[in-house]
C-alpha cells in the first residue's frame, strides 16, 4: 500500500475571494468589486512577478557577462 501524502486543496486566498463574493452579493459587504476579488488576482501578480524577476535577472547577466568579455 502506497503512503501518497500529496492532496490537492483549495488555497486560502480563493476561499477568501469566495466569501467576500458571498458577503457582497448578499449585500453585507459595501466594498468595490475591485476589493472583493483581490484576492484573486494574488496567484496571477505573483506568477507576473516571479516571471519579471527572471526576465530582468537575465538581462544583468547577459550584460555582466558582455561587459566582462571586453
Amino acid at each position: 500500500m502506497s503512503d501518497n501524502s500529496s492532496q490537492g486543496g483549495v488555497s486560502g486566498l480563493f476561499l477568501l475571494g469566495v466569501v467576500f463574493v458571498a458577503l457582497k452579493l448578499t449585500h453585507v459587504i459595501d466594498w468595490s468589486w475591485w476589493w472583493v476579488t483581490l484576492p484573486f488576482w494574488f496567484g496571477l501578480a505573483f506568477v507576473l512577478g516571479v516571471i519579471l524577476f527572471w526576465g530582468l535577472a537575465m538581462g544583468f547577466i547577459r550584460v555582466y557577462r558582455s561587459r566582462r568579455q571586453k
